[in-house]
């Protein structure tokens, strides 16, 4: 029996024939809606006939009954189809269904072969992360890094092109105080030992003394300037104060085991400014005011009397000016299909303007203009309900969280296993405690602000990062202990058909990855696919706990062990997809 990826693709496929079988006029505006259903009902149900029938003043039950009487007979192989209410169509796997899934997906490249979706080849760029350079990573950088990783791995795991961008803030106006600052209250010590915590003094030095002497402030402004001119010394200063940012970052990136393909800052698109000014302005759409160049939006409710400026008074560029010269680089450059900025939410605002215009600009110059969305996220907050902060309220330092979040998790795996060697253990506490805190901000609705609660966090109990692997070492457990390789082929040839209740409940949650991968993809919300990992490894639990894997009978165990090393492939699948690295002992 072939047995497709994602059934439910199947199911809504098949209706869609069914109703031009069936003869209705208008059959290819059916749109089934098929999707994962409350279990006591089925697998999956298509809710989309009701619609259909009552846009049409048609009896929902009838159409229901006239679509499930076309069905082709391949469906009634596979599954059980009823009808419920006025016109619910509910599709219950059969066992023989459940068991052809899971011996036709047995590798990752098996899943990922099934999860290429429309995305399959198209070129996406995921703009996330995108520090400040000359300032430390602080925990209001979590959420970008996290979610805008996760959904980079995918989007590619479903047939995109990636390019993952980190568009760093590698330039502007706060390069003149501190150079300023530089030359004269250098603290070379400190340079070395902590390189950002000297420019952010540096910074805060240069600030507080312009702002106190104009004198100083004039000064400032020309240390700007010949940096923009590219003088050599200041052009070097700036350059060692970015590389030295840079390799900063990268340490906490290499914690949370994220990569990027390129970091293109804003000073990269400083020379590509000139083109925007000059064709925004030729196809009537920046206008001077007040000194500065800006466009006007007056058709928006919102931007009626904000215009968007692209160039300041004083001549310089900012945020706006960089962000369209990086939309035209995306579009010629790297043939971008699409983009996603994965950015703070209280940044809507600008965002909405910056796609604005693109679509105007794109539109008078004759151009295709990418996929533009702003993939927006709450806040992190602490136990007080306010974003998360040190008790002096100051910014938490992302390498102190991690830090924090490590030590934690050791304290865990010392108490769980103090028999592991203390290497060992030192080891897995890394995996759990980065884990953990990339998986807290994961598992949320990124729309939303989360609050930051430790024990929570890292807690073996609920939909924790240190629970699901467990539940992946425990199953790593189990096949040491029989001394099986989990990804051996004869597990498939040997298994029997499945018997019990929990090897049937396991095997209908197991299909069903294809559908909350698609859901994570589809709306760019990880969150659906943490839930589907948490109910997973739940679903395992109970199996576990109910039939024993290590029978006398090498057939049962055989299938036992299939379904054992299905659930792990899909463990590790998920939570790499998420990040999330895993391990075989915990």
């Amino acid at each position: 029996m072939h047995v497709s990826f994602n059934l439910a693709l199947d199911f809504d496929s098949a209706l869609r024939s069914a109703a031009t079988a069936a003869g209705f006029a208008d059959a290819e505006a059916l749109n089934p809606e098929v999707r994962v259903s409350d279990p006591r009902h089925g697998d999956y149900q298509a809710n989309g006939v009701l619609g259909y029938a009552k846009a049409r003043k048609l009896n929902p039950r009838a159409t229901a009954e006239k679509l499930v009487a076309a069905l082709p007979a391949s469906v009634r192989e596979t599954c059980d189809v009823t009808i419920a209410g006025p016109g619910f169509i509910n599709f219950t796997l059969k066992p023989a269904t459940l068991f052809a899934w899971l011996r036709a997906h047995p590798s990752i490249a098996q899943l990922r072969v099934g999860a290429a979706t429309a995305k399959r080849d198209q070129t996406w760029i995921v703009d996330y992360s995108s520090p400040n350079t000359a300032k430390q990573m602080h925990v209001g950088h979590l959420r970008s890094a996290v979610i805008g990783e996760a959904l980079a791995r995918l989007l590619a795991f479903s047939g995109a092109k990636v390019v993952r961008d980190n568009h760093i803030g590698d330039w502007g106006t706060q390069f003149g105080k501190l150079i300023w600052a530089y030359k004269r209250q250098l603290n070379t010590d400190a340079l070395s030992r902590e390189p950002l915590e000297e420019f952010e003094r540096l910074y805060k030095v240069g600030n507080s003394t312009a702002e106190a002497d104009p004198a100083v402030l004039d000064e400032a402004r020309a240390e700007l300037v010949k940096l923009q001119a590219g003088d050599p010394e200041n052009l070097a200063i700036w350059k060692k104060i970015n590389d030295v940012s840079l390799a900063a970052f990268q340490r906490i990136y290499d914690q949370l085991d994220i990569r990027f393909d390129v970091a293109l800052g804003e000073s990269f698109y400083n020379d590509k400014t000139d083109q925007i000014y000059r064709e925004l302005s030729d196809l009537g759409l920046a206008v001077e005011s007040e000194g500065a160049l800006v466009v006007f939006h007056p058709e928006h409710p919102r931007f009626k009397e904000q215009p968007l400026i692209i160039r300041k008074r004083d001549g310089a560029a900012n945020y706006a000016s960089t962000d369209l010269a990086t939309i035209l680089y995306r579009f010629e450059h790297f043939k971008a299909t699409g983009a996603l900025y994965v950015v703070d939410k209280r940044q809507s605002d600008h965002f909405d303007q910056l796609f604005l215009t693109a679509q105007k600009w794109f539109a008078a110059s004759h151009r295709t203009l990418p996929h533009l969305e702003h993939i927006d996220f709450g806040t992190v907050l602490g136990e007080d309900n306010k974003p998360l902060k040190t008790r002096s309220g100051e910014n938490i330092k992302l390498r102190d969280l991690l830090t924090e979040a490590e030590a934690r998790a050791l304290a865990l795996v010392s108490e769980r296993s103090p028999d592991i060697p203390a290497e060992e253990r030192a080891e897995i506490a890394r995996l759990v405690g980065v884990a953990s805190v990339q998986y807290a901000d994961l598992s949320q609705n990124r729309s939303s602000d989360y609050l930051f609660a430790w024990d929570k966090m890292i807690s073996l109990e609920g939909n924790t990062a240190a629970y699901l692997l467990y539940a992946v070492a425990r199953i790593h457990s189990i096949f040491r202990k029989l001394g099986i390789d989990p990804t051996a082929g004869e597990l498939d040839t040997a298994a029997t058909p499945l018997e019990t209740a929990e090897e049937l409940t396991l095997a209908r949650k197991l299909v069903k990855f294809s559908n909350a991968l698609d859901s994570a993809v589809t709306q760019l919300r990880p969150h659906f696919l943490c839930l589907y990992l948490y109910e997973l490894a739940g679903d395992f639990s109970g199996f576990y706990n109910a039939d024993k894997v290590a029978v006398e009978d090498p057939a049962i165990r055989a299938r036992r062990l299939l379904l054992c090393a299905r659930t792990l492939l899909l463990l590790e699948t998920g939570l790499n997809l998420l990040g999330l690295r895993t391990l075989r002992r915990m």
